[in-house]
């Protein structure tokens, strides 16, 4: 059974198809790993098994300064991440994608236990930014290196690009998930979160993971194209 929508039609009535298609599963299956993401994620932020290292500051975030106006931008991962499942067609692509983003995200937070870190902090009067005032009071500058925001952006973003492209997405499109995706990761530096060398691990992370669960997809794909192979 071939569950991807007709080719021939506009990339937006392909999309309206897939969006409803194991609705349940990806609306849950995404609370769910956020939640329990955020459940490991706090407990090593409160309770590092290690001695916790200060991260070091380097030029490119004294290039870019403190911008608080950034801060929807980072928050808006949680909208970001949450794109790439709805245009996958099947429960096959559905798991093959969920266990790449926890594998991904499982390393991060091995990193996290056996080496917890920090960025250090910034010289800056939080209370003067209730909206920044309310993340640092939630979120510390801990669990630092990688940075799993960008990373999982990352992922994201590449993932997202590679299914509106098979949709056939028009070039504003692609171009503005490639805007949002850099956006989120420049917030990280540019709200005080996450220093330059926190962000270049995360996007090594997120870029090779991507790269390596996308590779798996596209021989997956083929296989299910042979003659005689089982339908999705």
């Amino acid at each position: 059974m071939n569950n991807s929508p007709a080719r021939h039609d506009p990339w937006y009535r392909q999309a309206a198809k897939l969006m409803p298609r194991h609705f349940y599963l990806k609306s849950l299956g995404t609370m769910l790993f956020i939640s329990l993401f955020f459940g490991v994620y706090f407990y090593l932020l409160k309770y590092p098994a290690y001695p916790t290292t200060l991260m070091p500051v380097t030029w490119l975030d004294h290039l870019i300064g403190f911008q608080p106006l950034a801060l929807p931008v980072y928050l808006s991962l949680w909208v970001y991440v949450s794109l790439p499942p709805l245009f996958l067609a099947s429960k096959r692509e559905l798991y093959a994608y969920g266990l790449a983003m926890t594998l991904t995200c499982l390393i991060g937070l091995g990193i996290f236990y056996l080496w917890p870190t920090a960025a250090p902090a910034a010289d800056i009067d939080w209370a003067l930014y209730p909206g920044m005032d309310f993340l640092k009071n939630m979120d510390a500058s801990g669990n630092a290196f990688p940075s799993l925001h960008v990373a999982t952006a990352v992922f994201s973003g590449i993932w997202l690009h590679h299914l509106l492209h098979r949709l056939s997405g028009p070039l504003w499109l692609l171009t503005f998930n490639g805007a949002w995706c850099v956006g989120i990761v420049y917030s990280t530096l540019a709200i005080r979160q996450h220093v330059a060398v926190d962000m270049w691990a995360g996007l090594v992370l997120g870029g090779v993971a991507a790269y390596l669960s996308l590779r798996q997809h596209r021989r997956t794909k083929m296989s299910m194209t042979v003659p005689n192979a089982p339908s999705i």
